[in-house]
C-alpha cells in the first residue's frame, strides 16, 4: 500500500529533524525546507500529499505560504504546526488553506492522527489552541482589521523589510523594481499610518509576520 507523502516546513533544524523522526515510520517522507519561498518551488515539483508548515518562517510567513499553496499544489492538504495558539492564527490559517492546526507541544500520536484526518477529507483543530477558535464553517472567524487591509504582495513586502532585507534584496526576491518595492512600502505605511521601518517592523513582529 502506498504511504502518503509528506513535506517539513520549518526554519528550526530540531524541530524539523524531530518531526522527521516522528513520522519516519508512518509516512514517506519527500524533504525538509526552511523557508515559504524555497517552499513553494519545493512543494510545486514534489507535489506532497501533506505539507506541515510552521507560521513564523523566513522569506515568506505559513499563512501567507499557506494562500499560495492552495493555487500551486491545490491536491496537497495543508497542516499548520506552530506554537501559535490564539484563536486570531487559527482562523488566518483555516482562510489562508489550511486544513489542520497543531501546537508543536501536541503529542507525537496526535500528529499522526492529524495527519490521518485530513488525508480522510476531514479538517483537525488540535484541542490546546483557545477555547474560542474554531474550524471553517462553525464561526465566521477572527482577522486582523489592519492586517486584512493590507494586499498579498504588501505583506510580503513588509515581511520582508522586518528581516530587514534592503529593497534591492527585496525586488530580487519579488521579481520586481526596487521603485515598485518603494511603492508598496509607502502604501503599508499610509495603510498602517506607520513613519519608520522600525514601527513596520514592531508591527510585523506583533502580528506574527516575522519571529520576534
Amino acid at each position: 500500500m502506498k504511504r502518503p507523502r509528506v513535506l517539513l516546513a520549518d526554519d528550526h533544524a530540531l524541530v524539523a529533524e524531530g518531526l522527521w523522526h516522528l513520522l519516519e515510520g508512518d509516512f514517506d517522507l519527500v524533504g525538509t525546507v526552511e523557508d515559504g519561498r524555497t517552499l513553494l518551488k519545493t512543494a510545486t515539483q514534489l507535489r506532497p500529499d501533506v505539507i506541515l508548515l510552521d507560521i513564523s518562517m523566513p522569506g515568506l510567513n505559513g499563512i501567507d505560504a499557506a494562500r499560495q499553496l492552495t493555487k500551486l499544489v491545490p491536491e496537497s492538504k495543508l497542516i499548520i504546526v506552530t506554537m501559535h495558539n490564539d484563536a486570531t492564527y487559527v482562523g488566518e490559517a483555516f482562510r489562508a488553506g489550511a486544513v489542520g492546526y497543531l501546537l508543536k507541544r501536541c503529542a507525537a500520536r496526535e500528529l499522526v492522527q492529524a495527519i490521518r484526518t485530513v488525508l480522510a477529507g476531514r479538517p483537525y483543530l488540535t484541542p490546546l489552541v483557545s477555547a474560542d477558535a474554531q474550524v471553517p464553517g462553525t464561526t465566521t472567524g477572527l482577522a486582523p482589521a489592519d492586517r486584512g487591509r493590507l494586499t498579498a504582495r504588501q505583506r510580503e513586502v513588509l515581511q520582508l523589510v522586518a528581516e530587514g532585507r534592503s529593497a534591492k534584496e527585496i525586488a530580487s526576491a519579488l521579481t520586481v523594481s526596487v521603485k515598485t518595492v518603494d511603492f508598496h512600502k509607502a502604501r503599508i505605511m499610509g495603510h498602517l499610518n506607520l513613519r519608520t521601518t522600525a514601527e513596520l517592523t514592531r508591527y510585523a513582529v506583533t502580528h506574527g509576520l516575522v519571529a520576534p
